[in-house]
């Protein structure tokens, strides 16, 4: 039997993907840290040991569950969602134009993401853009693993369908979507 991985270790080696992945889940900026402290707590409460499961995939699925949970809680207040995340990414192009290219070509990406319901995106996220196994992804959420094929499958169709839709209509594109 495995000894249990202490908090504090969690912690520090994965605090920051926590806080990156409860971004993408729609966790308002000014709530992250809020919401990274519920991550760390239900995590210490629970203990990791290794296994099937990496800490990033069993992280993420606590993250999820507490992103869901704060989406319910929000429910009953009303709130004006916090999309300034995208600006925080900056361009690393030669020029303005390739930068503003690069702005708008993640402003469509997030919409994409945004479209897909927390069962497709929470294994996309974490198999297309944190490099998670689907097996890791499986344990953490307590899932079977042909189920995690089977979101990331269509996680994937939709995303790329959800983009291109994206792509052919920007004029729903906002001056403060594209950073302008």
């Amino acid at each position: 039997m495995s000894a249990r991985v202490p908090t504090e270790r969690l912690f520090r080696e994965h605090a920051p993907f926590v806080a990156s992945f409860l971004r993408r889940l729609g966790v308002h900026s000014v709530d992250v840290d809020d919401a990274v402290q519920e991550v760390f707590l239900v995590a210490h409460q629970r203990g990791f040991t290794p296994g099937p499961a990496t800490p990033r995939s069993w992280l993420g699925a606590i993250a999820w569950r507490v992103a869901s949970a704060r989406r319910r809680a929000a429910t009953h207040r009303r709130e004006i969602p916090d999309d300034s995340g995208i600006h925080d990414l900056r361009a690393t192009t030669a020029g303005p134009a390739a930068a503003a290219e690069t702005r708008e070509a993640l402003v469509l990406a997030g919409r994409a993401l945004d479209s897909l319901d927390e069962e497709h995106r929470v294994p996309f996220i974490l198999f297309e853009l944190e490099g998670e196994s689907c097996a890791s992804i499986a344990a953490g959420l307590e899932v079977p693993l042909g189920t995690v094929y089977s979101r990331l499958h269509n996680a994937r169709r939709r995303f790329l369908a959800a983009y291109a839709e994206a792509a052919r209509d920007p004029s729903d594109a906002t001056d403060d979507e594209v950073g302008r």
